[in-house]
């Protein structure tokens, strides 16, 4: 087995250290990733500058590569181009803070498995629901660990990929794990306005996590309750129920031509 990791949180991070530690139980590790804080990042490609790969150090070994770049660059860059041979698998995370409900839509650690995923590779993100750094991974690692190591037996369709989230708990205090549904919760964002000693104002962005709609198989709920969430997810993108509503209506048949749209007066 050979395994691509990866994160958003840098790779001098503790995360990444405890995830590759985890699959290293599995099979061979290559490691690429930021060489800074990218979280929140989304699926941003680098196009107008630059990436450089520096190989990067931990207790005298080289640990991986450090790239100037995004989460999803790291994996493009290095399937495309860095590696000699093609992963198994791409493991991105441990990511310091939840993925759940609509997080994950903003999420570099998602993100850079989606590319994975794109790339045609089986792949999957990991986080654990706290923003503490010093919080111990060890939970997290082993809950990526028994999902990665059963990873390839799924046989998940193009485009899927897993995206786990484990609470911040002892082990004592955790639940097990559970399939859930991405959740329905989201941010109330703002920002502070803010004035620098110059006198120009700058803006910083604030937010609550703030419940929308219960949902009992839903990510945020099942994490919140001591359980680590499993959650399949792709980027298909269509509202298909809303795709063929518009078929069936008239009112877009003046400025769209196809069969889809004969008969509908």
């Amino acid at each position: 087995m050979y395994i691509l990791v990866t994160n958003d949180d840098g790779i001098d991070s503790a995360g990444i250290s405890a995830l590759v530690s985890a699959m290293r139980r599995i099979g061979d590790v290559v490691v690429i990733a930021p060489d800074r804080q990218q979280s929140a990042v989304g699926h941003a490609l680098t196009v107008a500058s630059p990436l450089r790969a520096t190989p990067f150090h931990r207790d005298g070994e080289v640990f991986g590569w450090a790239i100037n770049g995004t989460p999803a660059d790291c994996v493009k860059l290095g399937v495309s181009t860095l590696l000699d041979r093609r992963p198994d698998m791409v493991v991105s995370g441990i990511n310091h803070g939840s993925n759940t409900s609509v997080n994950a839509i903003y999420s570099g650690t998602v993100s850079a498995a989606t590319e994975g995923t794109l790339m045609g590779i089986p792949s999957m993100a990991v986080s654990l629901a706290t923003f503490d750094h010093s919080a111990d991974m060890s939970l997290a690692a082993d809950v990526a660990y028994e999902v990665a190591s059963r990873l390839l037996q799924l046989e998940l369709p193009p485009g899927t990929l897993l995206n786990v989230n484990v609470p911040a708990v002892s082990r004592d205090e955790f639940k097990g794990i559970r399939l859930t549904r991405q959740g329905h919760n989201e941010w109330n964002d703002g920002y502070d306005v803010r004035v620098d000693p110059q006198g120009r104002p700058y803006y910083w962005l604030m937010g609550e996590f703030v419940t929308v709609r219960e949902l009992p198989d839903g990510d945020d709920h099942v994490v919140k309750n001591g359980y680590a969430a499993i959650t399949p997810i792709h980027y298909e993108l269509t509202n298909f129920g809303v795709l063929e509503t518009l078929r069936r209506q008239s009112v877009l048949s003046e400025i769209c031509s196809g069969d889809q749209y004969e008969g509908n007066a």
